[in-house]
């Protein structure tokens, strides 16, 4: 099988059910951005400070293209093809590590500033990326329907995200900058 079919030359592709739209369309820039946040995943996954956390940081990746499957999937569509869905369980053990994480650091007075170490940073451009993926899911979400799970997921995950670069710049013995404003 060919990697290129050609269909896509003219600037456009297929939502699952067939229907043809832009490549620009709201629908693929959400799950474009999905996607682009599941590339950062797998940096943040490939961390040293990481490895013991492979296992949840694989899952999230899966969920990450089931949450993609779902957004291009044509809602008008009733298509046959069957597609993953996210379950309530999935937000449930984002919520788990998340508060197995803040367990583990000290409780949150300020902003913190990203950065402190390249592994935290990934992460939190990781974080930054999964924002922008719900605010793109709203978006799309007051002009076609969007499974409201999908929107709770990246919510969580963003949160999740955040708790993560906590862990991790207390893992590998590094300084939380805090933001301090100037007044």
């Amino acid at each position: 099988m060919k990697i290129y079919t050609k269909t896509g030359d003219k600037g456009t592709t297929a939502l699952i059910g067939g229907t043809r739209v832009s490549k620009a369309n709201l629908r693929i820039e959400v799950y474009g951005t999905v996607d682009e946040l599941n590339s950062y995943i797998g940096l943040v996954r490939d961390q040293e400070v990481n490895k013991s956390r492979l296992d949840i940081l694989k899952e999230i990746q899966d969920r990450l293209f089931t949450v993609g499957s779902t957004l291009a999937t044509d809602p008008a569509k009733n298509t046959k093809m069957a597609t993953p869905d996210l379950h309530e369980e999935d937000i449930i053990l984002l919520e788990q590590e998340i508060d197995m994480y803040t367990a583990e650091v000290p409780p949150l007075r300020a902003f913190v500033l990203p950065g402190g170490h390249q592994s935290v940073s990934f992460c939190h451009v990781a974080r930054c990326v999964c924002r922008r993926a719900e605010r793109l899911a709203i978006s799309l979400q007051e002009v076609s329907p969007v499974d409201d799970l999908v929107i709770k997921y990246l919510n969580r995950l963003s949160d999740y995200l955040f708790a993560l670069c906590r862990i991790m710049t207390q893992e590998l013995g590094t300084e939380e900058v805090t933001w301090k404003p100037r007044m």
